[in-house]
């Protein structure tokens, strides 16, 4: 494809195909109106305006629901349960390293105009296609699962198990529908309802967080010192799979896409990516806080007692009433408010993120109600069973959960090799491209794709590898220091 930008720029890959699968039709996108005088050459961006922030702030916090869902929620309960704040460092860090990842992405739908799951297409040979797009899906199915069971958790619990959890998950299947109709209203009226949704969960668990009255010291210590023991070993590596999602990393480059941008001036280009580096750090600080709550507030009540090895989704909000009581409010409400907002909210954002995957693997051409009907259905079917299944057996489904989250953790490096890969090419990413330190550190993921026979199981060993990595300097320094 020839170049579209101009020679400073050098992005090559900038869509001029009108039949070419987009994220977003140009009438769908937001105006970032120019409140700036414009520049003539466009080589600087131009200087900050808070009105300017504000027709950039959404994608951001769409991005970050991934970061609140169910799965997450259940790795911040258990961790809290079992670990006590032990891991609250390794929760910071991970939400560091997430951000760092999902500015990645960002930056590659900002330069390229492309989504990573188009590039994917375009850019790898079939093999590594199909591979890179089963497990983007497996990912996805799995994170779906986590989300709409938690979603039917929250209805069973705020109906006071009136309705079994099937029923819960045949409601929630309806989402989709939701979210066309939402979609309809325009990209500025959905990003409102999650900001809606997002508050509903920040009130909720800040609300349990006050009635918990966690350890300020032990919260403290628990964020500046690492500690890492065998025994919470799964729960550290459910933590980075759980914050660290790879579907998410798909989603982002293309919700970036929903503004409309000058890509022939390098300077709105430079723009762009700043204000969506701050909108994203805010977002996902308010996402680590809220997970911040929901990890003391277990430690608090429930870390070395008898029953901290047995509390998940489904039994948590009656744990928490035992513990804390009725208060003005029923806790047990509050926890099923708060859950019901996260798993709503990630389900709609998970369609969302099934349909880039699906059409930029793919190339399908297919209207929107048909592509989410299908993205559900792969996610819905599979989520009934485990609910008929499991409906009966909370023990079983709260290790169902826990052991999704590792899932995730082993799908990470599905999404980062590709996008450190690309977002390192000068042909993709032109003056954009990363410095050198990120580009040594991406030689070692790009290293698993060119590995000659057995590469999937390589693959799937070097991800293990990774978040241990990711975990093994702060073991080191915590016996430094506790020894």
């Amino acid at each position: 494809m020839p170049p579209s930008g101009p020679a400073d720029l050098q992005s090559p890959l900038l869509p001029d195909d009108p039949e070419q699968e987009t994220a977003y039709d140009p009438s769908e996108k937001v105006h970032v109106v120019r409140v700036d005088s414009d520049l003539s050459d466009g080589a600087a961006a131009p200087p900050f305006s808070w009105r300017k922030l504000w027709l950039f702030t959404g994608p951001g916090f769409l991005m970050s629901i991934a970061f609140l869902d169910p799965g997450n929620l259940e790795g911040d309960l258990q961790a809290g349960a079992i670990a006590g704040y032990s891991l609250l460092w390794l929760l910071m860090w991970a939400t560091a390293i997430g951000l760092l990842v999902q500015l990645l992405a960002a930056r590659l739908g900002v330069v390229t105009g492309r989504h990573l799951a188009e590039l994917c297409r375009e850019e790898y040979p079939n093999w590594a296609r199909t591979t890179l797009w089963i497990m983007a899906e497996l990912a996805l199915i799995g994170a779906d699962i986590q989300e709409v069971i938690g979603s039917a958790i929250a209805i069973k619990i705020l109906s006071n198990g009136l309705l079994p959890l099937w029923f819960g998950v045949v409601i929630t299947a309806a989402d989709c529908f939701i979210f066309l109709l939402l979609e309809n209203y325009g990209v500025r009226k959905l990003e409102a309802v999650f900001a809606v949704l997002i508050a509903t969960m920040a009130l909720s668990f800040a609300w349990m967080f006050g009635d918990a009255k966690p350890s300020g010291k032990e919260l403290l210590l628990g964020i500046l010192i690492p500690r890492l023991s065998s025994r919470t070993i799964k729960q550290a590596v459910g933590v980075v799979g759980c914050i660290i999602m790879p579907h998410n990393v798909f989603l982002h480059s293309a919700l970036v896409q929903s503004r409309d941008i000058d890509h022939t001036k390098k300077g709105r280009v430079q723009e762009a990516m700043r204000y969506y580096s701050i909108e994203s750090t805010v977002a996902l600080a308010i996402s680590f806080i809220i997970n911040l709550f929901v990890t003391t507030v277990f430690a608090k009540g429930f870390y070395n007692t008898p029953i901290a090895g047995s509390i998940g989704l489904v039994n948590a909000g009656q744990y928490l009433q035992e513990k804390y009581g009725g208060g003005f409010f029923p806790i047990l409400y509050i926890w099923g408010i708060g859950l019901l907002a996260a798993g709503q909210s990630s389900t709609i954002t998970g369609t969302y993120a099934g349909q880039f995957i699906m059409g930029g693997f793919l190339d399908l051409r297919l209207k929107k109600w048909l592509r989410a009907l299908i993205t559900r259905s792969c996610a819905i079917v599979p989520t009934m069973i485990v609910a008929l299944v499991f409906d009966t057996s909370e023990e079983t489904l709260d290790v169902l959960n826990e052991w999704l989250n590792v899932l995730q953790s082993v799908q990470i490096p599905f999404a980062l090799i590709p996008l450190l890969y690309l977002v390192s090419q000068e042909r993709i990413m032109g003056s954009f491209k990363i410095g050198p330190l990120l580009k040594i550190s991406s030689r070692w993921f790009r290293s698993s794709l060119s590995t000659g026979v057995g590469k999937d199981l390589f693959l799937c060993h070097r991800s293990l590898q990774f978040v241990f990595f990711l975990a093994l300097p702060y073991k080191l320094i915590a016996l430094i220091l506790l020894n």
